[in-house]
């Protein structure tokens, strides 16, 4: 079958082309033989992609297209979805890790003879990676089933069906499900070669999640590492709201784990939507060598491992749910603990967890912070506390996961094997590491600091007072009429010695950054110049050109940043950029080749609509470029960096290379203009844009200072520290 199923939109053909929306209209105006669309609307038409590239290449306006790029259009213009399209992909791309001389034995040959022969290739690796289990229904009898693309452990119920039925997460596609894939598939399989199947599966997987920001709740990486880390080492994990499987891919262990230990872990997954507990599925075989079991269900009215006791349970529940099953499941024997009310589903999850744990497993779970004090919920959290089961809170940073807006806790419970003669709780607060702006939570602090409590804790019983930071509380001390556990209530205040004088130091440099930043104020430059009668003269008309021209002439090197690496290097993120702070994040380990920065790189966020361009200077070289961002490495022979982040960062040229979503916006940097303008006039330009840049630093740390000030000030005055004065 030929690639005519895959459509395209104009913004698409503008990627390939490497020029601008405007373009793609003036081609249909002026061009007859342009491609007719084949779908879409009449305002956003799509076209056939393999005419659109046809046409492209006969009148040499095809730009080099990168692979990942040629591959991603397929995917999103498959006729069957983009999510459809991501599981055929997954299954080949499983295919080729497992076993690659028999993808290389289907794809001989011609499309049909593909389609007609993958179907039992891939239903071979399914089942000895999922078991039979997993594979024992075909994708027509399900295409009819509502898909619920959040991520919540849940999904709507099908007409005339049960909500107490799972169904198995993964099946090998038939026939004539395949045929319409199987361009996509063999590109897959071209990028495969590039970079490896389980890159090329994270790099499709995030480009959808990216594209999709509203409809999937994620877990960020660094968090999952550290509640698999507070699950410790476990041969059997389950995650019963899987939905992209970032808690079992920390579970999981890879690269330097020994394969006997990868293929002796089984990680059991379930989720409400059943193509998102697909894709988990295929995520985490390529991820490891461990045993998967994925099932899709409603968790809570419809357990798919009723019989399983796992080492570990890590799980990042749906908050807030009212219809969890309350009325169906009164007497269901996972209440241990007490029934939970309508409004307390946190509750039903956390009791759950220990439903399916072994004696002595632990789960770990990320909850609201309304849960720790809710009165609907004391009765529950009182028998947790008297039976051992509860073993820590700890509060995060605002900022740590959705919604960011709210310091969520971690709920650290162990199945009791006996109940403790003197039982104590792990209270800890880690609020006091948030990030600045949207950069995030310190990570290494957050990490450092709850794994340090938790392990004296988990040692001894108990935990020495760390002010301001944690302490073990005895259970008896929680049980009263609110048995509140947020953290902030019960810790010792910060020690308070020199309070004073750290104040004082925070105002020396408050002063010396106010001062320097009148010195770097810009004066307003008198240009344009007035004319003789008076008036002022127009702006200058240069002769413009695009970020897209300048590299095809060879003038830059633009590269965009990847989801992996196996450098062990901090990573520059979008957030880093637009909050002008150090690289803060990390990449997973893969064996892709990650985007290293130089000095007089320039780096450009492609989301959120801000007009920020960053100039690595000495400091940031060496990070490794994260996603969504794009590298711009100029030619010094050709282009001054500082001239060219200074003029991508004007707001109506940012406007004009930008598309805009109902969700998001996206920057196109390739249509970004800057002036045609000799190497000298560059660098004039160049330093003007570089004082602006130190003056807007001086501006960031002076706001810092301030802030920091202020909050001293109010704290030492009511803790007594600062005295008041006269």
């Amino acid at each position: 079958m030929q690639d005519n199923a895959t459509e395209v939109t104009a913004a698409g053909i503008a990627r390939l082309a490497g020029v601008g929306r405007a373009a793609v209209s003036n081609w249909r105006r002026r061009h007859a033989d342009f491609p007719k669309p084949v779908g879409g609307t009449e305002t956003s038409p799509s076209f056939a992609l393999a005419e659109v590239e046809g046409w492209l290449r006969e009148h040499s306006k095809l730009a080099e297209v990168p692979l990942r790029e040629r591959v991603w259009q397929q995917l999103v213009g498959h006729p069957e979805g983009p999510v459809t399209a991501l599981r055929h992909a997954g299954c080949v791309l499983l295919l080729i890790h497992d076993r690659p001389t028999r993808w290389l034995e289907v794809s001989a040959g011609s499309d049909v003879r593909l389609a007609a022969m993958l179907p039992e290739a891939l239903d071979q690796v399914l089942t000895a990676r999922f078991g039979t289990a997993a594979v024992n229904a075909s994708s027509g009898d399900r295409a009819a089933a509502p898909v619920h693309t959040e991520r919540s452990g849940k999904a709507p119920t099908p007409v005339n069906a049960s909500p107490r039925v799972h169904t198995p997460a993964l099946d090998a596609p038939t026939g004539p499900a395949v045929l319409p894939s199987a361009p996509l598939l063999r590109g897959t399989a071209e990028l495969a070669a590039e970079l490896g199947a389980r890159q090329t599966f994270e790099f499709l997987l995030g480009r959808h999640l990216d594209a999709n920001p509203r409809q999937y709740t994620l877990t960020p990486a660094d968090l999952a590492g550290l509640m698999a880390d507070l699950a410790g080492p476990a041969r059997t994990v389950l995650d019963p709201a899987c939905g992209t499987g970032a808690l079992l891919r920390a579970a999981a262990p890879h690269g330097p784990a020994p394969r006997t230990e990868q293929a002796d872990q089984r990680l059991y997954a379930q989720d409400g939507a059943l193509d998102l507990a697909a894709l988990t599925g295929l995520r985490l075989a390529l991820h490891s060598r461990a045993t998967v079991r994925g099932a899709a269900g409603d968790t809570l009215r419809a357990d798919a491992f009723p019989e399983l006791r796992a080492d570990a349970v890590l799980c990042h529940p749906p908050f807030n749910e009212r219809n969890w099953g309350h009325d169906e499941l009164a007497y269901d024997a996972r209440w241990e603990y007490g029934f939970p009310a309508r409004t307390e589903s946190e509750l039903a999850w956390v009791q759950h967890a220990l439903a399916r744990l072994r004696d002595g497993g632990t789960a770990v779970l990320l909850m609201p912070p309304a849960a720790a004090s809710r009165r609907s919920g004391r009765r529950i959290r009182a028998d947790l506390l008297r039976r051992g089961a509860l073993r820590a809170v700890v509060a995060l940073p605002v900022g740590a996961a959705p919604p960011y807006n709210i310091p969520l806790h971690l709920w650290v419970l162990r199945r009791p094997e006996r109940a403790p003669a003197q039982p104590e709780v792990l209270l800890a607060d880690v609020g006091r590491f948030a990030g600045e702006g949207r950069g995030g939570p310190d990570w290494r602090a957050v990490r450092d600091a709850v794994l340090d409590a938790w392990r004296d804790f988990d040692r001894a019983g108990r935990l020495d007072d760390r002010p301001g930071l944690a302490r073990s509380l005895p259970v008896i001390e929680l049980l009263d009429d609110d048995v509140d556990l947020a953290p902030a209530r019960h810790l010792p205040p910060p020690a308070a010695a020199d309070g004073a004088g750290r104040l004082t130091d925070v105002r020396r440099r408050l002063d010396e950054t106010l001062r320097l930043t009148t010195d770097l104020t810009p004066d307003i430059a008198a240009d344009p110049a007035p004319s003789a009668a008076g008036t002022a003269q127009p702006a200058p008309r240069w002769p413009l050109t695009t970020v897209g021209e300048l590299a095809r002439g060879g003038a830059l090197v633009l590269r965009t940043g990847t989801n992996g690496g196996h450098a062990r290097v901090p990573v520059l993120t979008d957030h880093d950029v637009l909050a002008g702070t150090a690289p803060s994040g990390t990449l997973p380990e893969s064996d892709e080749e990650p985007v290293l920065t130089e000095p007089g790189d320039v780096v450009v966020p492609v989301l959120g609509g801000g007009s920020v361009a960053r100039v690595i200077d000495d400091a940031t070289a060496g990070a490794a470029l994260g996603r969504n961002l794009v590298l711009l490495r100029p030619d010094p022979a050709a282009l001054d960096p500082w001239f060219l982040a200074g003029f991508l960062r004007g707001t109506a040229n940012n406007r004009q290379a930008s598309s805009y979503a109902s969700t998001a916006t996206r920057l196109d940097v390739r249509r970004l203009q800057l002036p045609r303008l000799p190497l000298d006039a560059q660098h004039r330009y160049g330093a003007r844009f570089r004082a602006l840049d130190e003056f807007e630093r001086a501006l960031r740390l002076a706001g810092r200072l301030g802030e920091q000030l202020v909050r001293g000030m109010y704290d030492g005055l009511t803790d007594g520290t600062v005295a008041p004065g006269r």
